[in-house]
Order: structure tokens, then C-alpha cells, then sequence
């Protein structure tokens, strides 16, 4: 059913006067196609991710990631170009349109097994949707390769595949990064951030609100359209979250996460200050309720 539809098939009201009174409309609410828990009832710009508010959001269906690399296998310590391309899950032609996610069109991240590796990168976009990135995978294994896009028309995608290097056997992404818990103080490049949780012992399935506390808020600038960006990847790398500040007030910056089940994540958070961006890592420790 169309709106008009729906006005149309509202009753009408009676005045005193014994005249029609126009049918009242429907109420609205505009929600953020990133963070959908933003909702309002009139058009905006979503105060956590700048993005533009949409009255009617489709609703989701994902869509397919293709990736190429050339050479093929990937050397690692070795230039590669992957190649990527975003496909209509139904009709399976290429997407070549889409909408700007802080200030970008195309975010990628890429993780190696072990966690010691994190890249946030901007692929090019080529003909026909393609967007490519040159880059240095730094060691043999696997990776997980996250494309994060917003095809217009649909809904905000968060697309994963696995890479593996030459040289590299098959891996059961379980429990393969013995990653130990890690809540120090990180330096980055200019700023040393700590880090303070509530509750302070996260619980899978329960929202947690990440403190990052920063060394000083002088020459704290926005990186991306955002005071920060995080994301966070299990241990196995089967659970990976992609999330921008709910509140900022220099020098901290909050984020509230759902951590879905019980492992050590490893929470990355990039930060700009100066015109220098600050990549830091902490390991946080997640239980389920028992």
C-alpha cells in the first residue's frame, strides 16, 4: 500500500458544521539507515554518523561481495591489488551507485588471524562498480576482508570474505588467536587513550558502554565525518562490529556495544589529532551471565 493509499482509506471526520474534515495523516518516523536505533519524527541528519535521515528505510537484504586478487595467490610482503564488486542479490547485476558513508563510498577493513593486523582503507572506484586497492598483506596466513557500502536504494551492507596467502593452509576460524586480555593504556602516534567500561565485566547479549578517555582534547579533530570509529573482531573472527561514538565530550568519547557471545574481542579505535591519525587496540574480555 501506497501513503496515498493509506490516507485514502482513513474515515473521514465530521465537523459541527456537518462538513468533511481532510483525513489526518499518518505519522512518520525518519530513521538513520546506519544507526537504526535513531529515529525521529521529521527529516535530519543523524547526530552520530551524519547521515541523512530516510522516511520509509527498505528493509535489509544483503547483498554479494566479489573479490578478486591479482596476482593470484597473494605473496605476502608482496604488492597486491584486490579487486572488489557489489552485486544485486537478486538479479546479480553490479551495483554502480551508491551513497556516501562518512565521506566515503567504500570502507574496507582488513584483519589478520592472529589480530595483529588492522587496516582501514578507501578502495577506488573503477567501470562497472569495481573498486580496487593496492596493498601489502605484511605476513603468510588468512585475513578476514570487510566491505562496509551503502547501495542506493537498499540498506547500509557489512560484507565479509576470508583471504588466505600463499603458502597458507585452510583454518577453521576458532579459537586460533589465543588472545589474552588487554585494558592498559594504549599510546597511539600523538594522544595515549584509556579505556573504562560499565558495566566494568561486559556481558554477552548486554550493552556495554566503552569510555575512551583521552590524554588531552586539545587539537582533537573529526576523522571521517566522526570523533571516532571503532570496530571490533572475536577472537575468531567469526563476530565483527563496525560502530561510530553515541556521545562525545572532549577528552572522552563513548561508545555503547552489543557484544553478541562470550570471547575476547579485540577492539580497535581510530582517532585524529593535528591532522595525525591514532590507530589503538584494546583486548576486552566478554562472559556470559551465569
Amino acid at each position: 500500500m501506497t501513503r496515498r493509499d493509506a490516507l485514502l482509506s482513513l474515515p473521514l471526520i465530521r465537523t459541527g458544521l456537518g462538513q468533511q474534515a481532510a483525513p489526518q495523516e499518518i505519522p512518520v518516523d525518519f530513521t538513520c539507515p546506519m544507526d537504526k536505533d535513531v529515529r525521529t519524527k521529521g527529516p535530519g541528519m543523524c547526530p552520530r554518523c551524519g547521515m541523512k535521515l530516510v522516511a520509509h528505510l527498505p528493509d535489509p537484504i544483503g547483498y554479494r561481495l566479489l573479490l578478486k586478487t591479482k596476482p593470484n595467490p597473494v605473496q605476502a610482503g608482496k604488492p597486491v591489488e584486490l579487486e572488489f564488486q557489489i552485486r544485486h542479490p537478486d538479479t546479480g547485476k553490479p551495483v554502480t551507485e551508491f551513497e556516501v558513508i562518512h565521506e566515503k563510498i567504500f570502507h574496507l577493513f582488513l584483519v589478520s588471524q592472529d589480530l595483529s593486523y588492522f587496516a582501514h582503507e578507501h578502495p577506488v572506484r573503477g567501470e562497472n562498480g569495481i573498486f580496487r586497492l593496492t596493498t601489502t598483506l605484511p605476513r603468510p596466513g588468512a585475513y578476514r576482508v570487510v566491505a562496509d557500502c551503502f547501495p542506493s536504494g537498499a540498506t547500509p551492507q557489512f560484507l565479509v570474505k576470508s583471504l588466505l596467502t600463499g603458502g597458507a593452509t585452510a583454518v577453521a576460524w576458532s579459537a586460533t588467536s589465543n588472545l589474552a586480555p588487554d585494558l592498559k593504556p594504549q599510546q597511539g602516534a600523538n594522544l595515549t587513550v584509556e579505556l573504562a567500561m560499565e558495566p566494568a565485566q561486559p556481558i554477552a547479549g548486554q550493552e556495554t558502554l566503552l569510555f575512551f578517555r583521552l590524554s588531552t582534547a586539545e587539537g582533537m579533530e573529526q576523522y571521517l565525518g566522526a570523533w571516532g570509529h571503532m570496530l571490533a573482531a572475536s577472537d575468531d573472527l567469526i563476530d565483527i562490529i563496525h560502530d561510530h561514538p553515541l556521545y562525545t565530550t572532549l577528552p572522552q568519547i563513548q561508545f555503547n556495544v552489543l557484544f553478541p557471545r562470550e570471547a575476547v574481542y579485540r577492539v580497535w579505535v581510530q582517532l585524529q589529532r593535528a591532522g595525525v591519525l591514532n590507530t589503538v587496540a584494546f583486548n576486552v574480555p566478554v562472559k556470559t551471565l551465569r
